[in-house]
């Protein structure tokens, strides 16, 4: 048994329990998205600003853990697996982030704060634990848990901000 399967056993209960909540929430984020079907449709600009990052990033999460539950080889190849998913989160985070400015959309700060640069560290977070354990560094497994962690918080604040909105836009 290699090193980096001991460290990944004492972790296997986190990346279930984390993978089994973003599994579920991208589900209920496609109820909302079907609740709001209308209100997307009159405001595609809100469809891409904040339901897509809301779902990309659930399941970030349920990728993340599927890719850290599956027995690896070594830790260079899990850890390369997860840098470059954290890198593409990066990318898709930056694309958010201009998507809302681009299109001049009225949005506070609050929100950017959590559909934008929140996430953005999330990924920063995965990028930089996939190093870690490329690197054999002892922290990889916690930065993995902490960028996780914040894309899943992040996910369920936005999913229940997006529920409000709809809410909102339906009451007579």
């Amino acid at each position: 048994m290699s090193p980096l399967n001991d460290i990944l056993r004492s972790w296997h209960d986190f990346y279930i329990l984390i993978g089994t909540a973003s599994a579920t929430l991208v589900g209920l984020t496609f109820v909302t998205a079907s609740i709001g079907a209308a209100i997307f449709r009159e405001r595609p600009h809100g469809l891409r600003a904040f339901l897509s990052p809301t779902v990309v990033h659930f399941s970030t999460v349920l990728i993340a853990c599927l890719i850290a539950l599956v027995p690896a080889e070594s830790p260079t190849s899990l850890g390369l697996l997860l840098a470059g998913g954290g890198l593409l989160g990066l990318l898709y985070g930056g694309f958010v982030w201009r998507a809302m400015i681009r299109h001049g959309m009225n949005i506070d700060l609050e929100d950017r704060l959590w559909y934008a640069m929140l996430p953005i560290l999330g990924h920063l977070l995965l990028a930089m634990g996939g190093l870690g354990l490329v690197l054999q560094a002892p922290m990889g497994c916690d930065l993995l848990a902490v960028g996780m962690g914040l894309l899943l918080i992040a996910g369920i604040r936005n999913a229940w901000d997006m529920t409000v909105w709809i809410i909102g836009r339906q009451a007579p």
